[in-house]
């Protein structure tokens, strides 16, 4: 009898077990094909690389910016003594030396009228993903923009703005900040520029977030998706620093190349975590409007 009844146990175990386990794969294949038709309703890898087509040119833009306001604030020694060296074992001396050379004209000739070009080609160019990004969220959430040109740049331009400035600001903190505080806190005051680093990308990405759409977004919601945003790129930014601290290399044709692909590559898988994470916030914000359709947390609640 007790042998019967323990046989009974372990095979409606089972049986409930592998019942679970079905469970889990439907719900993991209802996962997948949720995110692959969304990828393909809402086209977010045409709308991905539009924009980082255009945050590649930015990026140029914003790299002349930093090193103009470097060279106007007397901080020439965050190329020559940090960022320079860092960089020149991985290239072949005589692009080093240019690169150098350039660095060091833009240093000596920096003015207001300079830092004032690059601020404006750096804004105009950011100004050109944020038209982008709002394609890509008008069909996100299944809104046509029927706003005309007059409307749509000038929102574009302040919102480039605004993203100019937080990047400006975060990179200073990054570079420029690490020297200011030495001793016991040194290690406080770099968690608190990092933090601030932090706030002021994702209160930039916030304000995109809502306003870019056609239609605003509340508050809540683009806090929501600036801090998945922002969460997916620092770890993304982490991986491609690993990279290129430990093994990047442009002394051949071969790894300048492979270089040029992972910056790409960094700009692209950007911008898909930029629409990923502005998608996954509207599933959740469906989720919590509607109790009565199967939504995003309850399939991923299924899959684990």
């Amino acid at each position: 009898m007790t042998s019967t009844a323990t046989r009974r146990r372990r095979s409606g175990k089972a049986r409930r077990q592998g019942s679970q386990r079905r469970g889990h794969r439907q719900s993991f294949k209802e996962l997948v094909g949720l995110w692959s038709d969304l990828f393909a309703r809402h086209n977010l890898l045409t709308f991905a690389g539009a924009i980082a087509f255009q945050a590649l040119f930015a990026l140029i833009a914003l790299v002349l910016l930093v090193v103009a306001i470097l060279g106007e604030i007397g901080r020439q020694d965050v190329w020559t003594r940090h960022v320079g060296p860092q960089i020149e074992p991985k290239m072949l001396p005589a692009v080093y030396t240019g690169i150098d050379q350039t660095f060091e004209k833009i240093f000596h000739t920096s003015s207001a009228g300079l830092i004032a070009f690059a601020a404006f080609v750096t804004i105009w160019e950011i100004s050109g993903a944020v038209r982008a990004c709002m394609g890509a969220l008008s069909r996100v959430y299944d809104r046509d923009d029927e706003r005309p040109w007059w409307v749509r740049q000038p929102i574009s331009l302040v919102l480039a703005l605004a993203l100019t400035a937080a990047l400006v600001g975060a990179v200073l903190l990054a570079t420029v900040g690490a020297s200011l505080v030495h001793g016991s806190w040194g290690l406080p005051f770099a968690i608190g520029r990092w933090l601030l680093a932090i706030v002021l990308i994702g209160l930039a990405f916030g304000g995109l977030v809502r306003f870019a759409p056609a239609e605003r977004r509340t508050k809540k919601w683009a806090s929501a998706g600036a801090a998945l945003v922002v969460a997916g790129w620092l770890v993304q930014t982490v991986l491609f620093g690993l990279y290129l601290e430990h093994l990047a290399n442009y002394r051949s044709a071969a790894g300048s190349l492979l270089g040029f692909y992972f910056l790409t590559t960094y700009l692209y898988v950007g911008a898909i975590v930029l629409l990923v994470g502005i998608e996954l916030d509207e599933l959740l914000r469906k989720d919590v409007q509607n109790d009565e359709e199967r939504g995003i947390l309850e399939l991923v609640r299924d899959v684990f």
